[in-house]
């Protein structure tokens, strides 16, 4: 976001983690203009601006997200945000938005990129890591796969901060162990590989979530088990479709993808792992956890790249590493 920033804009960056430290940062009269993401931890950028505006605090607020439903928009406008950028970012755009607002004359110059950031401004904002630059990827790949959904159902989808780890096969059984709750699952896998990439994605759908799921996308009929499988398969072709799309566009890749397969209906974690199929000792584990805002209907997206793949992929995102 700073490499975009348009070239000689007398300015002072300062960088925060999440909300509650950009608030801190305006408290002290160093957020004249804040681009804000959503998806954060501690506090979100709906929060944010509800506290920007309760404590009527003097800030331009430009959300820049890959969170890009319909509402999304509608609700940080609603709550005073200026405008509305969706990642990845381009300086072009992002230099005619400024001048759209007033905040940047238009005889500015705008050149393609940014100076390098000083050693300060570096160790204010903290060295990008590999794994938050895969937590970034998957960040605009969750958004596009929750506009989908939230199109096709009408609803607004809760988004997490995607969770990134290096794991080992033991290391990701007790994960997924630690994660079950009273619900029952109902799981799909599929492989996917491409450019020396290779990996598998696993959609973990509460079974709960079934009744909700069938109303809003019009089923007709008896929810038997065969109901519930359509479902299951529509839910998983869109989320792991579009997830895996939106992370090789953004690596300049393309991933081939194998056929989509039902690991068990109606089953606890541990019963979905004595059917799985990964042989891999080591792996780049992706964790997004879907819910649909007002419905009991969620479910757990895993994302899993070999480790042989991990030297491309190391490649491919170097471009995003300080």
């Amino acid at each position: 976001m700073a490499k975009s920033l348009p070239q000689n804009w007398d300015i002072e960056i300062s960088f925060a983690k999440h909300g509650g430290e950009a608030i801190e940062l305006i408290r002290q009269g160093k957020g004249d203009i804040l681009f804000l993401d959503l998806n954060m931890p501690v506090m979100d950028g709906y929060e944010t601006l509800s506290v920007i505006a309760k404590e009527d605090l003097p800030s331009i607020v430009v959300v820049v997200s890959g969170d890009i439903q319909p509402d999304a928009r509608k609700r940080v406008m609603q709550l005073g945000a200026a405008d509305f950028i969706r990642k990845p970012i381009g300086t072009d755009e992002l230099a005619e938005i400024l001048q759209r607002l007033g905040i940047l004359g238009p005889g500015s110059e705008t050149p393609t990129a940014q100076p390098a950031l000083t050693p300060t401004m570096l160790e204010k904002s903290g060295k990008t890591s590999e794994l938050d630059a895969y937590q970034e990827i998957a960040n605009v790949a969750m958004g596009q796969a929750a506009d989908l959904l939230a199109r096709l159902l009408d609803v607004f989808i809760l988004l997490p901060v995607p969770q990134v780890n290096l794991l080992e096969q033991s290391e990701l059984r007790m994960a997924l162990q630690a994660t079950q709750d009273q619900d029952s699952y109902s799981a799909v896998c599929q492989g996917f590989i491409g450019s020396g990439i290779a990996g598998e994605a696993l959609l973990l759908f509460h079974d709960a979530s079934f009744a909700d799921l069938a109303r809003l996308m019009k089923y007709k009929g008896e929810l038997d088990a065969l109901g519930e499988l359509e479902l299951l398969m529509d839910t998983a072709s869109i989320l792991i479709g579009a997830c895996t799309k939106g992370i090789a566009e953004q690596m300049d890749i393309s991933f081939s993808q194998g056929h989509p397969q039902v690991l068990g209906q109606h089953v606890d974690v541990s019963q979905l792992m004595e059917n799985n199929q990964w042989n891999w000792e080591r792996m780049l584990a992706i964790e997004i956890a879907y819910k649909v805002e007002n419905y009991n209907i969620q479910c757990d997206l895993l994302l899993m790249f070999t480790e042989d793949s991990l030297p491309v992929m190391r490649d491919k995102v170097a471009y995003l590493i300080e």
